[in-house]
């Protein structure tokens, strides 16, 4: 299914009626798009005189040493491998709009997260929270259920999220063997997880007309 973020952006705006605070949850699969179509998604909100802010689950990575003490940093980026109850914790503080939130980033570059890196205020109407597994239903991922009023799921065929998820391995220049173990190890055995096991959004595409 191809959804226009115009289409997405009239449904949205349709449900909120008069919410002080609109929690969109946005999953999907490693490589779907689900940034892309966050980014969209929030500057067409604002462009409609809204007030919208991204709270990606990337900024709840745990740190390499914890991922290495415990074995997992092959892993990095599955289930097990985030801060579940943090980000549970800051959802809901951002979910009840009652005062700012301060919430980590995920610089890919340095591989780490950046504590309080960005400011959620109350005055947001519009938070869109992204990530893999906010659909996932498996404790304690599945306590996030109750945490959004909308839920959108991204997921473009398998050999579409392959060759997204080697450009962007080759962007940070992997070299082929290193490659091969990031798609085939980790990244594509999320992806089958997330696709497998998630619990059904309000909406799911596939492909993301960007007008």
């Amino acid at each position: 299914m191809t959804t226009s973020i115009s289409s997405l952006l009239e449904e949205i705006i349709r449900l909120a009626t008069n919410a002080s605070r609109f929690m969109i949850g946005i999953a999907g699969p490693p490589g779907a798009g689900k940034s892309t179509l966050s980014d969209a998604l929030r500057d067409a909100l604002i462009a409609h005189g809204e007030t919208a802010e991204i709270l990606p689950m990337d900024g709840f990575h745990m740190d390499n040493g914890i991922l290495e003490e415990r074995g997992l940093l092959p892993r990095k980026g599955s289930p097990e491998t985030f801060d579940v109850r943090g980000f549970l914790d800051i959802v809901t503080a951002v979910k009840r709009g009652d005062e700012e939130v301060l919430v980590p980033v995920f610089d890919r570059s340095r591989e780490l997260a950046i504590a309080s890196a960005r400011a959620i205020s109350p005055d947001t109407r519009f938070i869109l929270v992204e990530g893999n597994y906010l659909l996932l239903d498996q404790a304690p991922w599945n306590r996030l259920a109750p945490c959004f009023d909308l839920t959108l799921f991204v997921g473009p065929p398998l050999d579409v999220l392959e060759q997204r998820l080697r450009e962007r391995w080759v962007h940070f220049g992997l070299d082929e063997a290193a490659i091969a173990w990031k798609l085939n190890g980790n990244d594509l055995p999320n992806g089958r997880l997330v696709i497998e096991k998630s619990r059904p959004a309000n909406i799911s595409v596939d492909v993301i007309d960007l007008k």
